[in-house]
Order: C-alpha cells, then structure tokens, then sequence
C-alpha cells in the first residue's frame, strides 16, 4: 500500500450490519427527494406537459390543425400528471440519489480514485441533459414531421375543426377520405421520454467507455479497431431506438452517436498516456512487455 497521507482507505472496517444501515440511510435520503420532487412536479404538471408537447404543438399548427391532444380513458388524464411528476421528480432527484450513492461507495476508495472518479461523477448528468435536450429540439421535430406527413387532407385542404364547422365550412372538401392525426396524451408523452432517455443514455458512451478504460477492461487500440462492428452496432440502435421507418432521424441519432465513440477512444488514449508517465514516473514501466503485448495483438 501506499503513503497512508496520500493514497488510503478510509475507514471501512464497520461490521455489515453497519453497512447495511448506511445503506438504508442513503436509500431513504433518496427516496425523500424522490418524493418532494415528485409532489413538487405535481403542482405544476400541466406547464410541464405544455413544455414538452411543445414539438407537436408547433408542427400541428404548421399543419393547420388545432394544437391538441386527447384521452381516451378516464384516468388516462390523471395517470398522465402522474407520470409527469414521477419523471420530473427523479430529475429533480437525481443530484440527490448521486450524492447519496457517492457518500456510501467513497469510504471504500483510495483518494486518487475518488479524485479520479469525481469528474465522471459531474460529466454523467450534465451529458444527460445534453443529449435529451439534443432529442427534444433537433429529434424530436424531425420525427414528428415526418409522421404528420402521413395525414390525408385532401384538395381542400386540412380537415375543418369544431369552430369551423360551426361556422358553415363543409365537412368534406372532396372525395378524398379524410386521415388526421388525434393523438393521445398518453402515446405522446410516452414517446417524448423515451427519446430522451435514450437519447441522454446514449451520450454517456463517453463517461462509460472511459471509466472502462481506466479500469483496463478496454484500451484505445481495441476499440479502434472495433469501429467498423461499431459502426453496425449504432446503425441498428439508431433504428430500435427510432419508431418507424424514419430514415432522416436514424442518420441523426447516428450522426450524433459517432462522433461521441471517437471521442471516447481520445479520452481512453489519454487515460493510457497518463498512467504510462505515472508508472514511469515510478520506474514501474516495462518497455519490453509492452512492445511483446503491442507484437501479441492481431
């Protein structure tokens, strides 16, 4: 072991019944701002929900609809605020429950590996956020676009609205039979969270592969010679992560998901450098293992 100043342990030699009430500790800490977050979403749900029906709301205007959804079930109203607060509030949580999972794991690390972790700690989150604002304003309208093309108004035009019967115009501008869209609160919201949470999962292919790159489980030289299966890879999570036959949003996702595997194999490689001047620095480094292990690999 090193210096005990530098680089020790801290104190972890509670008995488990100790651990476990740690545990509990922290799991009722998260759990509480889950909960206050999740009252506090409640509140203000229909803002929310305004907030993120935003896409459709613009484009259906574009389209010369009303910007509107419906439910189909009683409940379907109430069950929708719901799980706008329940997502919201773990949002809310989130720096929480991070918080809470560091206090209980940090007293089992070296402070070099707490200091190296840390950052990570912070990029997660913050590349989150990134990446669902990246699906809610660039995605998003792309993809909705493209289903909204599918209606069917007819010559004359989109299908008139409630106002617009009311006030004489006809009810079939022509023999065409008449497609539009009538979305549920329910199927839209549904869609909205799950393309921004996969698409904030898929931004942290950087914090991911890095720390798996610390940790020696994968190196730069693999993963670029991984990138042709990665290229596939990314293709068919670009379209299971997509609805539909949406050709223009899966070039997006990908575009957007390349360049972030490239960026982890810079940030792999740097990892390298560093730890081959720390082992150097501690004339710990073997040049002729390395160049037999270099010679070793296909």
């Amino acid at each position: 072991m090193k210096d005990g100043a530098k680089d020790e342990i801290d104190d972890s030699t509670a008995p488990l019944i100790e651990h476990l009430a740690e545990l509990r500790t922290r799991l009722l800490y998260s759990l509480l701002a889950f909960v206050v977050g999740m009252i506090a979403c409640f509140a203000v749900a229909g803002p929310i929900f305004n907030f993120l029906a935003a896409p459709i709301s613009r484009l259906l205007i574009e389209h010369g609809q009303e910007p509107q959804l419906i439910f189909t079930g009683l409940q379907q109203g109430f069950m929708t605020q719901v799980r706008i607060s329940m997502f919201g509030g773990l949002v809310i949580a989130f720096p929480v429950i991070a918080y809470q999972l560091w206090r209980f794991v940090a007293p089992g690390l070296y402070r070099s590996e707490k200091n190296a972790f840390l950052p990570f700690l912070f990029a997660s989150p913050v590349l989150f956020l990134i990446g669902g604002a990246f699906s809610f304003y660039v995605v998003l309208p792309l993809a909705y676009d493209f289903f909204l093309g599918f209606q069917q108004f007819g010559a004359g035009g989109p299908i008139p609205t409630a106002a617009e019967l009311a006030a004489g115009a006809s009810a079939a501008p022509d023999s065409a039979v008449g497609i539009q869209f009538l979305g549920t609160i329910n199927e839209y919201l549904s869609l909205t969270m799950r393309f921004i949470i996969a698409f904030g999962l898929c931004f942290q292919m950087p914090v991911a592969l890095t720390l798996m790159g610390k940790a020696g489980i994968v190196t730069a030289a693999s993963l670029s010679s991984f990138r042709r299966y990665a290229l596939v890879l990314m293709l068919i999570l670009a379209a299971l992560v997509t609805p539909g036959p949406d050709v223009i949003t899966q070039l997006v996702l990908f575009a957007a998901v390349y360049p972030l595997y490239e960026i982890s194999i810079l940030l792999v490689r740097r990892t390298e450098k560093k730890r081959e001047a720390e082992l150097r620095a501690q004339g710990l480094w073997d040049d002729d293992l390395e160049t037999e292990t270099a010679e070793e690999k296909p």
